[in-house]
């Protein structure tokens, strides 16, 4: 007969020593930050689905890294988590470079996810923690491979969104339609208000998300266009 505690003790070793916890963590980690970045990319936001998921898992293993390094005995110096804040905090300026606006929108958002999250791995294999880092690479790996054909269907789906449309007075409806139509944007309603000093159109539009999220942009740079705002 097992000796009582011996088998609560076995199990709590076996949670140590294959991480089980950090696994849990993670994959919770990849729901979380995909939930997330799907609501995002839903709503035509630069920060979508993978990005999400990658800063989620990267800050779910700095955060278990530093309460394990901040727990180590017998170490003088830098606390081990202000090594990693400080190495995070510099990596993102590296980030940073990869982001680039192109018109209205913004690209390398995932490349510097990406930078982020291997400066994390990084840090793991650096404090020896290499099931934990090799687990983690596994995960962003997936994800870019197996996610990035989801967020380019995501992007090709069609978003209906209002928009207001403040343009010069006697600004014909055709001109606009026109303009929004040759970015695949389409008219589903319109309501026209006229006033001494313009023309406000209140209208439903329909199209892809990816030119949505562009559309406000190319009509404000429209001269007979005084502002525009969609969503």
């Amino acid at each position: 007969m097992i000796a009582d505690g011996v088998m609560p003790r076995a199990m709590d070793e076996m949670i140590e020593l294959l991480r089980l916890d950090l696994t849990l963590s993670l994959v919770l980690a990849v729901i979380i930050g995909g939930a997330i970045g799907m609501e995002r990319q839903l709503a035509g936001k630069p920060a979508g689905l993978r990005t999400n998921i990658l800063i989620c898992v990267g800050a779910t293993l700095l955060g278990d890294l530093s309460i394990r390094m901040g727990a180590l005995p017998g170490k003088s110096g830098p606390s081990p988590s202000m090594v990693a804040a400080q190495v995070m905090s510099g990596i993102g300026f590296l980030g940073a470079g990869t982001i680039m606006k192109d018109g209205g929108t913004v690209l390398g958002l995932t490349s510097a996810a990406t930078i982020w999250i291997v400066a994390a791995i990084g840090l793991a294999l650096g404090a020896g923690h290499r099931l934990e880092a090799a687990g983690t690479a596994f995960i962003v790996l997936l994800t870019l491979a197996a996610l990035g054909p989801v967020e380019h269907k995501l992007l090709r789906s069609t978003r209906v969104v209002p928009a207001t449309i403040r343009a010069h007075p006697g600004t014909e409806l055709g001109v606009l339609t026109e303009a929004l139509e040759s970015y695949g944007v389409r008219v589903r309603k319109v309501t026209t208000y006229d006033h001494p000093m313009d023309r406000v159109f209140e209208m439903v539009l329909a199209g892809p998300a990816s030119q949505i999220e562009i559309i406000e942009q190319v009509m404000r740079e429209r001269p007979d266009v005084f502002s525009a705002r969609i969503g």
